[in-house]
């Protein structure tokens, strides 16, 4: 049984399609912007862009989720135990990994997160040790599928009966292996101890993207730079909230030598290292040429408790210092801690969303009561440029300037299509950013939204990509009061998730990246910007849905068109103001199989075709448009 919408979209939607584009009379889209929603979800952050290799490195641990040696296990006749010393590494890392005998060679091994991938490359390790130890450690990597031993480096020890030892060292495998089944291995003759020794932070950094310090893993860098994003709203999610008092992220401990950052509980079943700090984040940006949208916490708790409007000042403090950290020149008191960490260029926040989904739980009355406002009004006091964003689209803020919504959806296929014109009529001079969208589920005969209760997809299906692709050509219809969007969750690790779909899959190895069947659109659409939306005279929308504009950028038209449910192939006659016969243009189009067809480990389902096409008598360009598909038109102005 075909859903009602379906019905509805074939009985209306007219096959043969005439599109006339003026040259005049649009809107400048003021940059609108596809860009990346970061949600330490999935173990996107640890296990993900952050390209640590170790998991529990530093035994973070807390009441919610305890410290734990796994998945540390022994080497040699070695005995390992958790211990909270007198003399810690850090009051931010408390509990530290004894390893126990008294002969032999022992020592410690660690598969990463659910393997680690080994090349002929240069691998930066290092660990801190407590102990009296006169002989030299081994670090290697090995696989325990081949008992081969791929690369050993010896770090010699410095000989000391009490504190702590940082060593560090780098390890070049003399080969690759051939799978993930790889361990790190950090060994030593215990017959040169007094019988223990206790370390701490072991850590192993394969190159990273720009080769930055405690940077990002580079393949899927590579693959969000192939995005062409322009803005990185983060640090999420739920992930910022917390679940209950007194966890929530807070930006001060995530900031410099990771021997101070404690971790904390995150919303997503394990414990966050904060590795992936607030500086790491700016790199990220930096990187790939972003945005940042900052987030800052709001005092609500996923779970419910609020901040009372009375105790709510030293949490707006808070956010205002990190605005001065990362802004303050330094003769700030933030300003000069920034560069007291390396840092002395300041970096630009436009954008401050405050909270996260506010709407949730018991959140939503004191949000629009006093949360929003009260954080609104002190930070564009002191940073009146900055645009402050509210969490959630579910409430009327009366203030326009300076202001803007986060709008979220999660949803079906049809019920997209059905929100094509939700932005029509949306305020002008007040910025919505759609900051998180999917489609998650398949339709169902009743038609309607999201079912909690349902399974989800595994991976985004063809025709959820194209219904989010009609939703998007409905928001550039209106960039003029669209801020931008972001598919979210961006991030899946294959072996450890809590949400699917997702925009990119991975494991521990690189050529089992999976790039959605929605990565696919989003690219297409986010490397041709239109910077000013062009008034288009045509019949109804549907099945096939269109937006087209002037690129400054390229100096060129772009018709960005979704076909959705046709009986049969659209055949469209665009024509556009002043561009006349012989006009050439190149035509994009994706299409896939199947609308339940979707991209899985080692298999790209999208058929891509580049066609070159001209202009007919009057500027008439043909194109047949077939269902299920997406589409870019460009021709040069």
């Amino acid at each position: 049984m075909k859903s009602f919408l379906h019905v509805l979209s074939t009985l209306a939607g007219c096959l043969a399609l005439d599109i006339q584009v003026s040259s005049t009379g649009g809107n400048a889209t003021s940059g609108y912007q596809y860009g990346i929603m970061f949600e330490d979800i999935n173990q996107s952050g640890d296990g993900g862009i952050y390209a640590e290799l170790i998991r529990n490195r530093a035994f973070q641990g807390d009441s919610v989720f305890p410290s734990t040696v796994e998945p540390w296990t022994p080497v040699g006749d070695a005995t390992l135990s958790l211990q909270n010393l007198s003399q810690p590494l850090s009051s931010a890392l408390p509990t530290s990994l004894r390893v126990t005998a008294s002969s032999g060679t022992v020592g410690i091994s660690n598969p990463g997160y659910w393997g680690i991938d080994v090349k002929e490359q240069n691998y930066s390790g290092s660990f801190w040790v407590s102990g009296n130890y006169k002989g030299s450690f081994t670090a290697s990597l090995y696989n325990y599928l081949s008992n081969e031993t791929l690369g050993t480096v010896q770090v010699l020890s410095n000989d000391t009966a009490s504190g702590w030892v940082e060593y560090t060292y780098t390890l070049v495998p003399d080969s690759a292996a051939d799978n993930v089944n790889n361990t790190l291995r950090i060994t030593y003759d215990a017959s040169q101890t007094s019988g223990s020794l206790d370390f701490n932070l072991i850590s192993l950094f394969p190159p990273t993207y720009n080769n930055r310090p405690n940077g990002l893993r580079v393949d899927l860098m590579e693959a969000l730079g192939g995005l062409n994003p322009s803005f990185l709203r983060f640090p999420g999610g739920n992930n910022l909230e917390g679940e209950d008092p007194p966890y929530y992220l807070k930006w001060n401990e995530t900031i410099g030598p990771l021997k101070d950052r404690p971790g904390y509980p995150g919303t997503w079943t394990y414990e966050n290292t904060n590795g992936l700090g607030l500086v790491e984040y700016l790199h990220w940006c930096d990187d790939l040429n972003m945005e940042p949208v900052l987030a800052v916490w709001a005092g609500f708790y996923l779970d419910g408790p609020v901040i009372s409007e009375a105790d709510l000042q030293p949490y707006i403090d808070d956010a205002l210092n990190e605005l001065e950290f990362i802004m303050g020149d330094t003769s700030t008191t933030y300003g000069a801690l920034r560069a007291s960490l390396g840092y002395p260029d300041p970096w630009t926040i436009r954008y401050v969303e405050i909270g996260n989904e506010d709407n949730l739980s018991n959140g939503g009355s004191s949000y629009e009561a006093y949360r929003y406002q009260a954080f609104k009004d002190a930070i564009n006091e002191k940073y009146p440029d900055i645009l402050v964003m509210a969490s959630t689209a579910a409430y009327n803020f009366t203030e326009t300037e300076n202001a803007g919504e986060d709008y979220h959806q999660y949803t079906r296929p049809d019920y997209f299509v059905g929100q094509f014109n939700f932005f029509d009529n949306h305020t002008e001079g007040f910025k919505t950013m759609i900051g998180e969208y999917a489609a998650v589920q398949p339709n169902i005969p009743e038609g309607g939204g999201v079912n909690w209760s349902d399974p989800k997809w595994m991976f985004p299906e063809w025709i959820g990509t194209v219904s989010e692709a009609v939703f998007l050509i409905g928001a550039e219809r209106n960039a003029d009061k669209i801020f931008g969007a972001a598919y979210a969750p961006t991030l899946q690790n294959l072996n450890s998730y809590q949400w699917s779909p997702d925009l990119i899959s991975y494991t521990a190895d690189p050529d089992e990246d999976v790039l959605s069947t929605s990565y696919h659109m989003i690219q297409l659409f986010s490397s041709h910007r239109i910077t000013n939306t062009l008034p288009i005279d045509s019949p109804a929308f549907g099945p096939a849905y269109y937006v087209a504009g002037y690129s400054n950028t390229t100096d060129s038209y772009l018709l960005k068109t979704a076909v959705y449910n046709a009986t049969e192939a659209v055949n469209a006659t665009v024509t556009f103001a002043g561009v006349s016969e012989g006009a050439t243009g190149t035509l994009t189009v994706l299409t896939a199989p199947d609308p339940e067809s979707y991209n899985s480990v080692g298999s790209d389902v999208v058929v891509k075709t580049e066609s070159s096409v001209t202009a007919g008598s009057g500027g008439v360009f043909q194109l047949d448009l077939p269902d299920l598909s997406v589409s870019l038109l460009e021709v040069t102005a």
